[in-house]
């Protein structure tokens, strides 16, 4: 059996095209958030979503403890933001307009869609956990004639949709 290395998978999944998110929290220490590709719905009955999330991740851990998360949906033009939040030892809060929704996480402003989460269940998956939110609240701040924001082969792509 051939072993595939990590950057023969990374390069080969890079062909699946996925959008891109910050998962927001806040604790006693202040708002928490990071980058994240790999959001999907679970059920719609319950109403279930998931994310991975490296197991190195230092801000997980916090959102962890709180029990509860905010999935910020990106738009087209907010690459930038995405870059902020997928940068460690920086303060990615500086300067950036949010909100807080009624469960107390961060809501960014901007966002295609945000998805308030109570964290349901959590599985280990060799380098990650895969997190279970059950969804309590969400909506849309700003999508209307917007994209999402799409990575795809390394790099972030604009969806070309005729209307």
């Amino acid at each position: 059996m051939t072993t595939i290395t990590p950057r023969e998978l990374r390069d080969s999944l890079g062909h699946y095209a996925s959008g891109v998110t910050i998962i927001t929290g806040t604790d006693d220490d202040g708002p928490i958030g990071f980058t994240c590709q790999s959001f999907y719905s679970v059920s719609l009955e319950p109403p279930l979503i998931s994310f991975s999330v490296m197991k190195t991740s230092t801000s997980y851990p916090r959102i962890r403890e709180t029990g509860r998360f905010c999935v910020n949906i990106l738009a087209e033009d907010q690459h930038e933001l995405s870059n902020i939040f997928a940068r460690r030892g920086t303060d990615k809060w500086a300067g950036l307009d949010w909100q807080v929704s009624e469960m107390g996480n961060p809501v960014l402003e901007g966002t295609l869609l945000w998805v308030d989460c109570e964290l349901q269940d959590e599985y280990e998956a060799g380098d990650h956990y895969i997190v279970v939110g059950r969804v309590v609240e969400l909506g849309a701040l700003d999508a209307y004639g917007r994209q999402p924001l799409v990575f795809f082969k390394g790099t972030y792509s604009q969806l070309h949709v005729d209307h």
